[in-house]
């Protein structure tokens, strides 16, 4: 199901040979459009693009969703607490956009997930909270959309310890559950590109926009840099999309000039522990003196976070300190019966969000809202915003790439298109059990690949029908099957270990190790679709290790400026060594 059966505009596989074929297309042709940016804004504005009759390039300095994009809380929502400040235009927005996520965009992808969320007063704040929920349920039913979740519902305090025992029960007098939804956030951002790539965009990762191309003040394409050839060439594009989150400021310098919106990093920090150590059939949500704290389900692991404070050190690579752990692992514990340690901690990861600045330095109360802006002719500006309404920031950033074209483009369809592998995807689930006994798997394993990859685990199964070896899990990772490994570098674009085991999978904050022990065994199945030498495959291991290293140490450090200098000193894999 590489293909497309509906359009049979191409493919939507991205592997090795693809991205050759999109550079050497990207050096030949004119695009109507090139985005910069690989994220979440970067991969929908392609989408939008080539779902419209444009074409579409787009280029990624590092790998697909390596930044914000795969650091975040991993919810689909509407911003519960957006309520507090009035906005209810963005609180719908998101809702709606969560409703289409859910039911039509990506089934296969974006699911339910329930919260509660403890009151600690009896009267008023029952009341006010219950008075916010019902507004989100409220909101979430406007325009004619089905909500795609249950209720909510309140509960007393007894009704709430059946559902999550390990609140303690002096810490709350009674909650009220709602509901929002989870996703793979990495996954989905792939899942976009390949979707982007089944309607004919040309994408390519470890590309890097190093100039802008001119004639007179109007922008004509880019100067690239393929950071893995180390070769450079230019794209002409009748405009450019400039969607690089936190990295903002440094493409408008490169057209000259800082441009008329900033943008502000915001870092947010998660803790991953195992399903054990919290004992709840739900999430659940606290208040903090500055924000949320999310307790997340996330299959046999609870993600915890997050934090809101500035950052102006290394982009790439946020780091997280000791401080920040301590403060997730404080705020957390001040409901649960038995805390938690550092020693319960499997996996953390940062992330920064980007924010458009504002009058005040507190990053909590920048706009999480976007902007869209033509700063020079020939380039769109797009910027700030939330995960969840990633769509609608598209649309608006193509809409103004349409204002700057010649001749009628058609409106935005997305909110009709589903992603590849989530057309027929509830009857393939229906059929999970006769996969299963066809393929000689499991159908818990059935199960899994389906809800990574819905319909296209077709795929994977293949794979596995012709060598058998590939269907059974990763020594060390066995949530995973050897398979995965190989489609992530075959289909899924990745370029390097660490795109596998930090991204395609997460197994980096799944496992104890942080994946150092799978690294051996996952590099041997990269190898021959990638084309490494012995070489090269010893380097991708030394790599990972080191930046496991760095990690861990840079986790032990005080503050960011310690944390940061530590996280530095692992060496970057790109560009690849020549075998």
């Amino acid at each position: 199901m590489t293909g497309s059966p509906v359009t049979g505009l191409g493919s939507s596989r991205l592997g090795p040979a693809e991205r050759a074929a999109s550079l050497d297309r990207m050096a030949r042709e004119e695009f109507d459009v090139v985005v910069v940016g690989g994220g979440i804004v970067g991969a929908g504005a392609a989408l939008d693009a080539a779902t419209r009759g444009l074409t579409v390039a787009v280029v990624e300095a590092r790998d697909y969703a390596s930044g914000t994009s795969s650091r975040s809380s991993k919810l689909i929502h509407g911003g519960l607490r957006y309520l507090e400040q009035y906005n209810f235009d963005l609180v719908r927005e998101a809702l709606t956009e969560r409703s289409l996520l859910l039911q039509q965009i990506a089934p296969h992808l974006v699911r339910p997930v329930p919260f509660l969320l403890p009151t600690t007063h009896h009267v008023w704040e029952r009341a006010y909270f219950g008075a916010g929920v019902a507004l989100y349920d409220l909101l979430s039913l406007q325009m004619g959309n089905s909500r795609g979740v249950p209720h909510h519902r309140h509960l007393t305090r007894r009704g709430a310890l059946r559902l999550a025992p390990s609140l303690r029960k002096d810490a709350f007098t009674g909650a009220i559950q709602y509901w929002d939804a989870q996703v793979d956030d990495a996954r989905f951002v792939m899942t976009l590109l390949r979707t982007a790539a089944e309607y004919g965009a040309q994408i390519a990762s470890r590309t890097q926009a190093i100039g802008f191309l001119r004639e007179g003040e109007r922008v004509t394409g880019l100067r690239i840099r393929d950071l893995e050839g180390n070769t450079t060439s230019e794209v002409r594009a009748k405009q450019v999309v400039n969607a690089t989150g936190v990295w903002t400021d440094d493409i408008q310098e490169l057209v000259g000039g800082r441009g008329q919106i900033h943008v502000k990093a915001s870092k947010g920090i998660h803790l991953v522990v195992p399903k054990d150590r919290i004992h709840s059939s739900t999430g659940i949500i606290l208040r903090t003196e500055k924000s949320v704290l999310f307790v997340i389900p996330w299959g046999r692991h609870w993600i915890i976070g997050t934090t809101d404070t500035a950052w102006d050190l290394d982009r790439a690579h946020p780091a997280a300190s000791r401080a920040d752990i301590e403060y997730v692992l404080d705020h957390v514990n001040t409901v649960l019966t038995t805390p938690l340690t550092h020693d319960d901690v499997e996996g953390v990861y940062a992330g920064l969000r980007p924010l458009l600045t504002g009058e005040t330095d507190e990053t909590s109360k920048l706009s999480r809202e976007h902007v869209v802006a033509h700063p020079v002719p020939g380039l769109v500006l797009v910027a700030g915003g939330k995960y969840t309404t990633y769509r609608v920031m598209a649309k608006d950033a193509i809409d103004a790439v349409a204002h700057g074209l010649d001749g009628k483009i058609p409106e935005s369809c997305t909110d009709r298109v589903p992603l590849v592998g989530g057309d027929g995807f509830q009857a393939m689930w229906n059929a999970r059990h006769r996969l299963a006994a066809r393929y000689r798997v499991h159908v818990a394993r059935v199960e899994h690949l389906l809800r990574r990859y819905g319909t296209l685990t077709d795929d994977l199964l293949e794979l596995i029908s012709d060598k058998p070896d590939l269907g059974k899990p990763l020594s060390g990772a066995d949530d995973y099957l050897r398979a995965e490994v190989v489609y992530a570098a075959s289909h899924e674009g990745a370029r390097h270990l660490n795109d596998v085991l930090a991204r395609r999978t997460r197994i980096s904050i799944e496992t104890w190790d942080r994946g150092v022990n799978v690294a051996q065994e996952a590099a041997d199945l990269l190898a021959p679709v990638l084309g490494w030498s012995k070489k090269q495959r010893d380097r991708e291991i030394e790599y990972y290790r080191k930046r496991v290293e760095a990690e861990r140490a840079s986790q032990a450090k005080d503050d960011d400026q310690e944390a940061d200098a530590s996280r530095r000193g692992a060496p970057d894999i790109v560009p690849t060594a020549t075998p």
